[in-house]
This record gives C-alpha cells, structure tokens and sequence, in this order.
C-alpha cells in the first residue's frame, strides 16, 4: 500500500472511530480530543488515563496507546479494515475491549 492510500484508509477509519467514540463518550463520561489524524480520548473515572489512537505512516499502522501497552494494527485486505495481528480483531473491536478493561463494564465500538 502506497502513502496516499494509507492515508486515506487511515483517516476514513479514525474519522469514523471518532464519531462513534463521541457517542460513547456522552454514554460513559469520557471526552474525545483531536482531529487530524491523532485522537485522544481522555478519562477522569475510574481513574485519570489517556488513549492515544494515530497513524504511523511509515510503518503503514494505526497505533493505540492504551493501559500501559501499545497496540499496532496493519491493514488487512480480507477484512477490509485495520487488524491487530496477534488477535485478529479490528479497530473498533480493540478499542471495545480496552474501553471496556478502562471503564469496568461493556463497551461496544
């Protein structure tokens, strides 16, 4: 994948991660940051955290920042979506299962 499609690919995915982290954000009193390319998503409850959710263009990755671990994911032909190639799941799943570890109750993405 070239840089232009990496970019477009990215940022379609992280504009639509942003929406519906927006939406959950009023549901479980989060706030949702950036724009851009770059996405934080900022905790008081339970406990002060930040996720950071970013391309990597050079590695051709969205990258997540999250409970104290990195999360890589690469685009994936088969599933027409980003990847986290260790457990198969996409974005939005990953970013459910950290939400939901943070927040302490179900959270789908």
């Amino acid at each position: 994948m070239d840089e232009q499609e990496f970019r477009n690919r990215s940022d379609a995915a992280l504009e639509a991660l942003r929406r519906r982290l927006l939406e959950l954000g009023d549901e479980h009193g989060f706030e949702v940051e950036g724009e851009g390319g770059k996405l934080e998503v900022l905790f008081e409850e339970p406990e002060e955290a930040k996720f950071v959710i970013s391309p990597n263009t050079p590695a051709r990755q969205i990258w997540i920042s999250a409970l104290a671990t990195s999360f890589k994911l690469g685009w994936s032909e088969a599933a027409g979506a980003f990847v986290l190639e260790k457990t198969g799941e996409n974005l939005n799943q990953v970013m459910g299962r950290i939400l939901t570890q943070q927040l302490g109750g179900p959270v789908a993405v």
